[in-house]
């Protein structure tokens, strides 16, 4: 109760009463707003001050329009105001956890900012160094590949961070390129480990400062650490509720454990947020995550009342409006295909996945999801033709992504196709073809990680895999599939009840009891009369009670 009341007040305060910033003596906006403490000392007179501590919040909550303007204001203010030239530079590589290639258009845009703070000049070397470093991102881009600026960005602000051991900022803002920085290979998590006792030992002195919070939550965003983010999650809607991201992004963390209600109250509150500034992509980003929250915890008929919604939502989306916030045009295309397949393919309503119509989208990886899920809902109707279609559709994705060096979504793109293929020879019996190319596709998804823009995978492959055992009679080998999701995507619904229903026809009652009852646990909050699923786990459980 005290949660839900809490969740109430806050919106109260979205929707009808803004807070006082904590800020320093801020010019007025167009509403009173909290952001968090910031302090980002510059050679700039005081009302530029002003407006670049401001612009540095939002910053640091990847509100990078809002942003932009606020350093744009300090320009206005003080026109030898070099370093608000800095913060556009940065504002224009937007998010920097996004995995995808940035536009010519866009890597052109920063560059002009870099070039024209130079030119303006910035007062202190100090200053000249942060121009330096965000400089790295747009270096040579026609030449020099994105990993590798993104390398140079990392080292540059680590020398940044050194040669001004008492700028708090700098020391964040290479933490940060550290964490975005992370191989999604490379399972030993150096530098997200690194970046976050940075940020931690920061945290704890200043409790008030957004980005502290925000980029603990980044860091830990792998299912090996995200427990270590629980506080910075539970305090950053609380430090910075007028940035709509910031409402949002403790839900990184609570999917990560599997706290479904918290997930869900906080992009009720996110999307409010949203909808209030704006931020359209930034609302269905959250929407997708609101929905996978939804499923995982039985509640399908908010569920199938968030998908109704989306067409309205949809409507007021533009891929041109402008990198805004944390969510670009992409996660906007992404939330778009990912909520009704996820709708279908998370219930079992095959027949409905294998009809869901594509979108027009210049994301290849998007338009990906909704192959994935006509071929897994085909293969498993029986379909095979339809799940071999599906399957060469999503061939022909992943060669675009690959002409485009999009290494990391091609990758994802080709695990769906190996996903489709091994239930398309399933249902064209051939199980020997199926498994092997089950466990290729397992294998290929245990070896990355899934990016910021998706709380999970549509269909994770080791569960497929379980499903695909069940129905060969390895119930068995099936458990070991489901439990190894689970330690991956806690309080998974399908992995549950696979768990649950695996151990029990392999002859083992009491972690079918002990599954059934975290199922039923996880999905308190679930419709009543509830999923088939639920009814099973409570049938199971009565002779207990």
């Amino acid at each position: 109760m005290a949660l839900v009341r809490r969740v109430k007040g806050l919106l109260l305060f979205l929707l009808l009463a803004p807070m006082v910033t904590a800020q320093q003596p801020l010019p007025t906006p167009s509403h009173q707003e909290k952001l968090g403490t910031v302090n980002f000392a510059t050679t700039c007179n005081a009302a530029a001050q002003g407006q670049i501590n401001r612009a540095v919040a939002l910053l640091h909550s990847f509100q990078f329009g809002p942003a932009t303007a606020g350093f744009q204001a300090a320009l206005a203010g003080d026109p030898g105001c070099g370093i608000a030239y800095w913060g556009i530079a940065l504002a224009r590589w937007t998010n920097p956890f996004s995995a995808s290639m940035r536009p010519v258009a866009q890597l052109q845009l920063g560059l002009d900012a870099v070039e024209q703070g130079k030119k303006v000049g910035a007062g202190s070397k100090r200053e000249r160094a942060y121009l330096d470093a965000v400089g790295q991102l747009y270096a040579n881009y026609a030449t020099t590949d994105q990993r590798s600026r993104i390398l140079s960005y990392e080292k540059a602000m680590a020398g940044v961070a050194a040669e001004y051991p008492d700028d708090k900022e700098a020391t964040i803002f290479y933490a940060l390129a550290m964490a975005s920085a992370a191989d999604p290979a490379d399972k030993t998590y150096a530098r997200q480990l690194k970046a976050g006792e940075i940020l931690e030992k920061l945290f704890a002195e200043q409790p008030d400062h957004p980005g502290l919070a925000h980029y603990i939550i980044h860091a830990y965003d792998v299912p090996a650490l995200a427990p270590r983010a629980i506080e910075a999650a539970r305090r950053y809607s609380e430090i910075a509720p007028s940035a709509p991201h910031a409402l949002h992004m403790p839900s990184h963390t609570f999917t990560r454990v599997g706290y479904w209600q918290d997930s869900i109250n906080s992009n009720i509150l996110a999307a409010a947020a949203a909808r209030r500034e704006g931020q359209t992509t930034e609302e269905l980003h959250s929407m997708d995550y609101r929905m996978y929250a939804y499923l995982q915890s039985g509640q399908d008929t908010a569920a199938r009342q968030l998908l109704d919604a989306l067409p309205e939502v949809a409507l007021r989306f533009s891929a041109n409006q402008g990198p805004s916030s944390a969510a670009n045009a992409s996660a906007g295309y992404f939330a778009m295909a990912a909520i009704p397949a996820r709708y279908a393919l998370e219930r079992g309503a095959w027949a409905d996945a294998a009809k869901l119509p594509a979108q027009k989208s210049e994301y290849p990886h998007t338009v990906a999801i909704t192959y994935f899920a006509r071929g897994l809902g085909a293969a498993r109707s029986g379909d095979a033709n339809g799940a071999r279609a599906a399957a060469k559709s999503l061939q022909q994705l992943h060669d675009r992504l690959l002409e485009a060096k999009e290494g990391y979504w091609a990758l994802q793109v080709e695990i769906q196709r190996q996903d489709v293929e091994a239930w398309a020879a399933l249902a064209e019996g051939h199980p020997e073809e199926a498994l092997r190319e089950m466990k290729a596709a397992a294998a290929m998804e245990d070896g990355t990680e899934k990016n910021a823009v998706t709380p999970g995978p549509i269909a994770p492959a080791r569960e497929l895999l379980g499903e695909m055992l069940l129905q060969l009679k390895h119930p068995d080998l099936a458990l070991v599939e489901f439990e190894s999701t689970l330690k991956k995507e806690p309080n998974r619904f399908r992995s549950l009840y696979g768990a649950a229903h695996a151990a029990q026809l392999a002859g083992n009652p009491g972690a079918s009891l002990r599954y059934f009852g975290q199922l039923l646990k996880t999905c308190e909050h679930a419709d009543q009369p509830p999923r088939e699923e639920l009814a099973e786990a409570q049938r199971a459980q009565a002779p207990l009670h």
